[in-house]
C-alpha cells in the first residue's frame, strides 16, 4: 500500500476530447466504461505494452519522472484506480480482486491480449492479483515495494495503516497526496470517502502466498534497501516465486526466472521515481523484447 502519510498516522472507450488523441509524443488520454467505473487511463508511446498501476492515494502522475526512460520503445498504459486521481468512486468497496478485474477489462477494451504489468505498493498488490486471476493477460510482472503478507511490512507501518480512515481526512489535507487528489479528482469532496475505503482495504490481515505461487509470468520484485517492506520478507517473496533456492552455477543453470532487485539508498517514498528502478525494470523487460 502507499504508506507515506498513512504510515505516519463493461463498455466502450470514451475519449476526453479529440485533441487528446496521441500525436508526436502526446499521450492519448481517455475514460473507459469498466465494471461500473469511468476508468481514467493514459496511453504513451508505441511498442510492447506495459500497464502501470500507481500506489494508494496516488495517481498516474506519480510515474511521470520515470515515464520517458521507462517507456522507451514501449507503449505505456497508466491507469487511475477506483476513487483515485481522475477516476470517480462508485458504490463498491476497494478490493484487490475488483481492481485487478478493472485492469483486465480495460486491456480487453484496448485490444491488448498480452502485456507486462507493473505496480507500486497498493498497485503492486493489484498487479499481483491481475497475474494470479487473469494469467493469460500478463506476459511479465513487476512488483515494486509490496508485501504479500501483512507481517512483511514493518510494525510501525502496519500501525499507521490501521489509523487510515475518515478521521485522518482533515490532517492529511496538508499532504502532497491530498493536494494532488484535490487538483484532479472529479469530486474532491470524496476525500474522506477514499480514506474510509482505503482503511477498509489496509486494516485486515492478509496472506497472498497461494496467489504468489500461482503466478506463471516472469516476475521482477523491486524494493529499496530502506523500504517499508522488511528485507527478509522481500527474500521470502522471491523464494515463493522459485528464486533463491540454489547456487546459480557457472553456466547459469540454477538461475530462476524470477528476479529480485534491492535498490541501495531508496525508501518506500522515492523508489517509484528512481532511475535505479528504471534500470532494473528495463533490463528485466528487455529480455523478452530481445527474443
Amino acid at each position: 500500500m502507499h504508506a507515506s502519510a498513512g504510515a505516519a498516522i463493461g463498455g466502450g472507450i470514451l475519449p476526453l476530447a479529440q485533441q487528446h488523441a496521441a500525436t508526436a509524443g502526446t499521450p492519448a488520454k481517455g475514460y473507459a466504461k469498466v465494471n461500473g467505473l469511468n476508468l481514467y487511463y493514459e496511453s504513451h508511446g508505441n511498442g510492447d505494452p506495459l500497464i502501470l498501476v500507481h500506489g494508494g492515494l496516488g495517481a498516474t502522475g506519480m510515474f511521470d519522472p520515470i515515464l520517458p526512460a521507462l517507456g522507451a520503445g514501449r507503449r505505456i498504459i497508466a491507469v487511475d484506480l477506483q476513487g483515485h486521481g481522475r477516476t470517480a468512486d462508485i458504490e463498491r468497496p476497494l478490493g484487490f480482486e475488483a481492481m485487478a478485474g478493472d485492469i483486465a477489462e480495460l486491456a480487453r477494451q484496448l485490444e491488448i491480449p498480452h502485456a507486462a504489468v507493473m505496480g507500486y505498493s497498493m498497485g503492486g498488490g493489484v498487479a499481483l492479483h491481475v497475474a494470479a486471476l487473469h494469467p493469460r493477460l500478463v506476459s511479465q510482472l513487476v512488483i515494486v515495494s509490496t508485501a504479500f503478507r501483512q507481517s512483511g511490512w514493518y510494525p510501525e507501518i502496519v500501525s499507521g495503516m490501521s489509523q487510515v480512515g475518515p478521521q485522518a481526512a482533515e490532517p492529511m489535507k496538508q499532504t502532497p497526496m491530498y493536494q494532488l487528489y484535490a487538483s484532479i479528482a472529479p469530486k474532491p469532496g470524496d476525500w474522506p470517502v477514499l480514506l474510509t475505503k482505503m482503511g477498509g482495504l489496509m486494516r485486515p490481515d492478509y496472506d497472498w502466498s497461494d496467489k504468489v505461487r500461482s503466478v506463471k509470468a516472469r516476475t521482477l520484485l523491486a524494493f529499496g534497501d530502506a523500504d517499508a517492506v522488511q528485507p527478509g520478507h522481500a527474500v521470502e517473496f522471491f523464494r515463493l516465486l522459485g528464486g533463491g533456492t540454489r547456487d546459480g552455477g557457472w553456466d547459469g543453470s540454477g538461475v530462476s526466472s524470477a528476479r529480485l532487485a534491492i535498490l541501495p539508498g531508496l525508501t518506500h517514498y522515492n523508489v517509484f521515481s528512481s532511475p535505479a528502478l528504471v534500470a532494473a525494470v528495463t533490463s528485466f523487460l528487455n529480455v523478452n523484447i530481445a527474443k
